[in-house]
């Protein structure tokens, strides 16, 4: 048997959550002796792992209590605690996309008002033959963007190579509004006129005769503040905007390190003079 501080030490916890467990009829001592001194027999150990695994699982020492009563086997506890820790990561995932999201706008609001180093050129943008996938994302900001974009480019050019197809120019992104404030995503590159539809599809992305257009240089995920500071000149050099601005990629992906990317920015509009 184990003293109590001795068992503490072996379990990785404080006596005095051992001293509550006991309070409460979580865990209660093998023995007390005639001193009052408690005792653990090592097969409590079981039962301390599961009611700190539960705890720190986010279950209330009262459910941790009623799933131990259960007396559940360790393949449904397991079950139990790998549901659990799905939902935990999940939590976790929104909570980091969150966190971007307001990371983002912070950007936005401290560029507010500083001269921007942005140079934008008007000029027609030629049709363009793609082949593309697309999928929905909940929003236009970037946090929703990126894990969508990302995986569709890496299928897109899987499906290239395994076809025989070598792109004919950097990726074009474009964008559709849906209900609900959601997106629909495309995802292209330029393809040769002969290629015809696989594992994608391929479209022609119509000629614009005049968009701004703007170099964002990093990753997209930071994309906010070149995105305004366009929308800006738009407004106050006698034009209007007539959608969502395509992205043509001239490098990105070529460098490991996000920051090097370069990605121009092309919005459609019209002149109001």
């Amino acid at each position: 048997m184990f003293y109590i501080g001795d068992f503490a030490r072996v379990g990785r916890v404080s006596v005095r959550m051992l001293h509550h467990y006991d309070a409460i009829g979580l865990l209660c001592p093998d023995h007390v002796d005639s001193t009052g001194y408690r005792l653990y027999e090592a097969t409590a150990l079981a039962r301390l792992n599961r009611i700190v695994a539960l705890k720190n699982l986010g279950f209330t020492l009262k459910t941790v209590s009623r799933i131990l009563d259960e007396s559940l086997s360790a393949e449904e506890l397991r079950g139990m605690l790998r549901l659990r820790r799905e939902e935990l990561e999940d939590q976790l995932a929104a909570g980091a996309a969150r966190l971007a999201s307001v990371e983002a706008r912070l950007r936005v609001i401290e560029s507010e008002g500083v001269m921007p180093e942005y140079e934008v050129t008007i000029k027609s943008l030629p049709a363009l033959r793609l082949a593309e996938l697309s999928a929905e994302a909940a929003s236009f900001e970037p946090q929703s963007i990126s894990p969508v974009i990302q995986p569709l480019y890496k299928r897109l050019y899987t499906a290239l190579e395994a076809a025989g197809i070598s792109p004919a120019g950097p990726g074009v992104a474009y964008y559709e509004a849906l209900d609900g404030g959601r997106v629909r995503v495309h995802a292209g590159c330029p393809v040769p006129d002969s290629v015809r539809d696989g594992e994608f599809d391929v479209v022609t992305l119509p000629a614009v005769k005049q968009a701004a257009t703007l170099i964002h240089r990093g990753t997209m995920d930071n994309v906010m503040p070149s995105v305004q500071a366009l929308a800006r000149w738009i407004d106050s050099n006698g034009f209007t905007s007539q959608g969502l601005n395509r992205e043509l990629y001239l490098d990105y992906g070529m460098s490991d390190d996000p920051e090097q990317w370069v990605t121009e920015l092309q919005e459609p509009v019209a002149s109001l003079r």
